[in-house]
């Protein structure tokens, strides 16, 4: 990650300094526990309004930093801990981790990801044609500490069976991962749609098996804070998720130039080993479904960047209960409001999206 010193030189060796606005002295660098372990342009919804040009965070004082981070277990145990300011919020993992630990007070404030992301995949032969038929399976997985985990447990819970004689099988990503689902290692593999994307990209051939259909029309991704934070520093957090929410509209409408502002800020995620031609086609493919699970779905009755709805995180409480196997959890939890605000979010949403859409459309580097 460039640091403040590496920030600065840039500007001046792109001579972009004079013309920006001015930059606050006091910048709150607000960490993300990044899951993703990596730092490349499909973070382009939160990074691209990092870059000088666009410089959607630092004059209102804040500036995102990602932290990478092994599993949504580490990334949970940092939040707690104070070791970054936010995080991604997954409910199968984080509802039941509440419960267990009352020191993890955490509060999500922002849904970065209203589409659902989550893919099941197979091989276009596999007889399995729905989520019901891989309750017994071998089920790869990205990691042991994936998410994909949880996602399967949820939605054959949803269709009232179990998981019990499932067996996990991290195979990774990309060719390897590939590698495990065409050699018949596992019956099917459950992932984000960039992870899939990525197997495809190799040359693996797959079939999309459908989402169970309550399962399906939940968001996939949310950001959530500590307590404390929110309470101690309002004005941070809405301009770190008003940064956000500014990114996503941009890369949606123009994800050919986020891509190229994330490698102008972080040159050191420019691909080694093929031209960026070549690369920026690949992240398209990659990103393909992704961009549109970013913004709200047109049938969204509130199409204000980032907010939840009650509702939708009693579907998210009903759902980890059964995942989890704690018919409990909901009274444990107590009431589900506390699991969830948009105080913050009618001030992230003052500004002018149209704006930005305009401006990514007309925007070369």
């Amino acid at each position: 990650m460039l640091n403040r010193r590496d920030f600065g030189l840039g500007l001046a060796a792109l001579g972009l300094g004079g013309g920006l606005p001015a930059i606050a002295q006091n910048v709150r660098v607000m960490r993300l526990a990044n899951t993703a372990a990596v730092n490349d342009p499909q973070q382009c919804f939160v990074t691209a309004g990092q870059h000088p040009r666009l410089n959607f965070y630092k004059p209102n004082g804040v500036d995102p930093e990602y932290v990478n981070m092994s599993s949504m277990t580490q990334a949970l145990q940092s939040l707690r801990a104070g070791h970054v300011e936010f995080g991604p919020a997954v409910p199968g993992i984080l509802l039941p981790a509440m419960t267990k630990d009352p020191s993890l007070d955490l509060v999500s404030v922002y849904k970065w990801l209203p589409g659902n992301a989550n893919t099941v995949v197979v091989k276009p032969s596999s007889p399995i044609k729905s989520v019901a038929d891989l309750a017994g399976k071998r089920i790869g997985v990205r990691s042991q500490g994936d998410s994909g985990v949880v996602v399967l447990k949820a939605m054959l819970a949803e269709l009232g069976l179990k998981d019990d004689k499932c067996e996990y099988i991290a195979i990774g990503d990309g060719a390897p991962a590939g590698a495990a689902i065409d050699a018949d290692r596992v019956d099917a593999m459950v992932a984000f749609d960039t992870a899939t994307a990525r197997i495809e990209l190799v040359g693996t051939p797959l079939r999309y098996v459908p989402l169970t259909p309550k399962f399906a029309q939940l968001g996939s991704g949310w950001l959530c804070v500590p307590r404390k934070l929110l309470k101690e520093d309002r004005k941070s957090l809405v301009a770190l998720f008003q940064g956000i929410a500014k990114s996503t509209i941009f890369s949606n409408a123009n994800l050919d130039a986020a891509i190229d502002l994330h490698w102008a800020v972080y040159p050191e995620s420019k691909p080694k080993s093929r031209s960026l031609d070549e690369a920026r086609k690949e992240l398209n493919f990659i990103l393909k479904d992704r961009k549109n699970s970013w913004m709200r779905r047109p049938d969204d009755p509130d199409q204000r960047m980032g907010a939840s709805s009650l509702a939708e995180w009693k579907a998210n409480v009903d759902l980890a209960a059964e995942s989890s196997r704690n018919p409990r959890l909901a009274e444990e939890l107590g009431d589900p409001n506390r699991l969830f605000t948009n105080e913050l979010i009618d001030d992230i949403n003052a500004f002018d999206k149209q704006a930005v859409v305009s401006m990514a459309r007309s925007f070369k580097l």
